[in-house]
């Protein structure tokens, strides 16, 4: 017999700022909720005003995680210490495996308009960490899109929905579901996630609310999920969220700025190995 995921709880992201004073808000990673296994981190930058991103994220290393950046509007261009470039487009995403080292950065390709997107850090397990790094970059036309009668339209980018689409990105670690949802006022999404995976929904636009639920999820607000295999939401209004889900590793968690290893001491080895220009060299 199916369980219905409920919510949990609900967070409010908070404003914040990071690489050269880029204005967002930090939704995980928060004095609220420092992390939902296996997610470290999820940021989400709006605005149309250039003093609030134009400066971008400079040249910086990480280590241990992925990094996903998921592109709403505008464009924003990276680089890296291993020779790697590209664009990551209005509909894109850019799903980094830091692995043991790299160092990028993340510029707005624009002087003017509207820069919107989400940044979410993945964990990664102990055996993995060290690893080579990777990417995998997709545009908006890569996306498969799957639709429920106009009403619901999910754009999968990780994870494989109950009609069988199957999302961009590989990942055995965690075995993700990166879900973009937009869902038109009335309209009820029903749909399967693991049992045991930690699953959360951030809702950008709109409001939504839960089956059985009485509180709505309004535009802003992060909510965890309770276990289940089963996931029904429907929309008050016209509503644009997230829906991600992934397995917990349970393992330690040592952070240290743009590093996350099991222990102190590989956060400080990272760090010695930054001063000293070793990092990324191998």
């Amino acid at each position: 017999m199916a369980i219905t995921r409920e919510v949990e709880r609900v967070f409010k992201g908070i404003p914040a700022s990071d690489g050269a004073g880029v204005q967002l808000t930090r939704i995980i990673g928060s004095p609220y909720i420092n992390m939902l296994d296996p997610f470290l981190l999820l940021d989400h930058f709006h605005s149309d005003k250039p003093q609030d991103y134009i400066a971008g994220f400079p040249p910086h290393p990480h280590r241990g995680f992925e990094t996903v950046t998921y592109m709403l509007d505008g464009k924003m261009q990276h680089e890296d210490s291993a020779g790697n470039s590209g664009v990551i487009e209005s509909g894109g995403v850019q799903w980094m495996t830091a692995g043991r080292g790299i160092i990028h950065s993340e510029m707005p390709l624009q002087e003017n308009g509207l820069l919107s997107g989400f940044q979410l850090w993945v964990n990664l397990p102990a055996e993995q960490k060290m690893s080579q790094p990777n990417y995998q970059e997709h545009n908006k036309k890569d996306i498969p899109v799957e639709s429920y009668n106009e009403n619901v339209e999910i754009k999968v980018i990780a994870g494989k929905t109950q009609n069988g689409t199957i999302g961009v990105i590989d990942n055995s670690y965690v075995d993700p579901i990166y879900w973009v949802i937009s869902q038109k006022a009335g309209a009820i999404l029903s749909e399967k996630i693991a049992e045991g995976h930690n699953a959360f929904i951030y809702v950008y636009a709109g409001s939504v609310i839960l089956s059985g639920a009485s509180d709505i999820i309004s535009q802003g607000q992060l909510a965890v999920l309770t276990n289940g295999d089963l996931v029904k939401i429907a929309a008050i209004d016209n509503a644009k969220y997230l829906l991600i889900a992934g397995k917990p590793l349970g393992e330690p968690v040592a952070r240290g700025g743009p590093f996350v290893m099991n222990t102190r001491d590989e956060v400080n080895q990272a760090f010695s190995e930054y001063q000293a220009g070793t990092f990324a060299k191998n």
